[in-house]
């Protein structure tokens, strides 16, 4: 488990952009009931989460299309919220940093810790808003 102090300011990047942090099993199986489309964001201190993934998710919500829910957990820290969101991405393997696009409470796209490593956070972006022209 990671202290608090280290990952407030990888907390504080996604939730001032809009990201609402999940803790709990129950907060993430409300988040993926709800009508309509799911960001989930799994946080984490890999760099490849502060190099590519977070600027990726914010960046992706410059599109005109956009999910109507934005949530995270953090790995490492949230272990319940985590577990339950992963078991909802299944059969993707657990990774993080990752991405998953929920519609009405279906997973319908996922980018998994190796779509993120070593690209740009623009690319990645592009990858989530082809996927809200899609879904969205």
């Amino acid at each position: 488990m990671y202290p608090a102090e280290l990952v407030k300011p990888m907390r504080q990047d996604l939730a001032v952009a809009g990201f609402e942090e999940l803790y709990t099993a129950d907060e993430v199986k409300s988040a993926l009931s709800k009508e309509g489309t799911t960001l989930v964001v799994v946080n984490s201190v890999c760099g490849c989460a502060a190099a590519n993934a977070r600027p990726a998710a914010k960046m992706s919500l410059q599109n005109s299309k956009k999910p109507n829910h934005l949530v995270t957990v953090f790995a490492g820290v949230d272990t319940e919220a985590v577990n339950a969101a992963r078991n909802a991405m299944i059969p993707f393997p657990p990774s993080s940093p990752s991405m998953a696009l929920f519609k009405d409470g279906e997973l319908v796209h996922m980018i998994e810790r190796h779509h993120i490593e070593g690209r740009p956070a623009e690319v990645i972006a592009e990858n989530l808003m082809e996927a809200y022209n899609e879904f969205c």
